[in-house]
């Protein structure tokens, strides 16, 4: 896999120029959604001069545009905008963005060069680094996909003043996620802070610290054949909330279906392995608190339960793999529970979330 640049810093607009006259693409494009074109396109095109003379391809905003069409109307818009093989894509926005433009970047004429801007926090700490690119397909969560690097990642914090609370919340899911399979130290600190209150330069120390726990494991595993399944913890579970919320037309921000994802994979973790109660309590109790809970009830288990069975992770259309820990730090990949055991994690994560 080849090198990829990440960048901290909050001088976003002279690294995009720099990164664009150092790879003098045949022509720039930049991809956002509404939200980014309204608040984020305006001050770096007056900033930066590559995003100023760019082509803008917009498409509409959330999870639920992350799909086939939005993926042919990018791929139109290169078209239509002369881009070759020697264009280069900028993706500006969050998670969505990061991975429906990884994808048309990966894959329009067999791979142009693409660079990727996240503007919130969920993005730059986990959708925007690490190759994974895709779209949901047929209901399901990042079903059809390529692994990809960006060109570069430049990861900041500025944008994060228009970020609502549930957004800086659903990012720092994953942060916490990081924090647990990294040391007691990352994760305690993490712990202790409060996200929404944060000032801007202490969370991109924080989110480097972060990102640099997923780079390793990347490094190490860049096509998810082995410890890379670590950055899973939560996920599993997390994607079957998310396919159920979509189901019922109600989606639920990312990361908050990876916060609930952790407790039922720390439940799966105490069960199998004896991670700590305290530490399990702890958890779930911080989660409750900040994210409250994702209502189930008995009835939904054999929908989750198939939504698990269809997670790209597992080995086996019987089995049902997670991602767990012994303790904070100790991971054990390609655990598998029975829908027994599933059924009772679900039962404990209702009792702590108070459903």
């Amino acid at each position: 896999m080849k090198h990829q640049d990440l960048i901290f810093t909050n001088n976003v607009a002279s690294h995009i120029d720099a990164l664009v006259a150092k790879y003098s693409p045949s022509k720039v494009f930049v991809l956002v959604d509404e939200n980014t074109q309204k608040l984020v396109l305006p001050q770096l095109s007056k900033a930066s001069s590559a995003i100023d003379n760019a082509s803008v391809i917009t498409i509409n905003a959330g999870d639920t545009n992350k799909n086939i069409e939005s993926l042919s109307h990018i791929w139109a818009q290169l078209v239509e905008g002369g881009a070759t093989r020697k264009s280069m894509l900028i993706n500006l926005g969050g998670g969505v963005i990061t991975d429906i433009g990884g994808f048309a970047g990966a894959t329009f004429k067999r791979g142009i060069r693409f660079i990727n801007v996240p503007t919130t926090l969920l993005s730059a700490v986990d959708a925007a680094v690490g190759g994974k690119t895709g779209i949901n397909f047929n209901g399901f969560k990042n079903e059809i996909g390529a692994f990809c690097e960006a060109e570069a990642v430049i990861i900041s914090t500025c944008f994060f003043a228009s970020l609502s609370n549930e957004e800086l919340l659903s990012g720092y899911a994953e942060m916490l996620k990081h924090g647990l399979i990294s040391n007691a130290d990352t994760y305690n600190r993490l712990l202790a802070n409060d996200v929404v209150n944060i000032n801007v330069e202490e969370l991109l120390q924080l989110l480097e610290e972060s990102v640099m726990v997923k780079k390793r494991v990347v490094e190490e595993d860049p096509t998810e054949k082995g410890i890379r399944r670590a950055l899973n913890l939560g996920h599993t579970a997390g994607h079957a909330f998310e396919s159920l919320a979509l189901r019922r037309n109600k989606p639920i921000p990312h990361g908050y279906a990876v916060a609930w994802g952790l407790v039922v994979e720390l439940v799966l973790s105490h069960m199998h392995l004896q991670f700590p109660s305290n530490e399990l309590n702890r958890l779930a109790s911080y989660i409750y608190n900040n994210y409250g809970a994702f209502a189930i009830s008995c009835d939904d288990y054999p929908a989750l339960i198939e939504f698990m069975r269809h997670d790209k992770k597992n080995d086996s259309a019987n089995e049902i793999n997670f991602t767990m820990l012994k303790n904070v730090g100790d991971i054990h990949i390609d655990c598998i529970a029975s829908e027994e055991e599933i059924k009772t994690a679900l039962d404990i994560y209702r009792d702590f979330m108070h459903i």
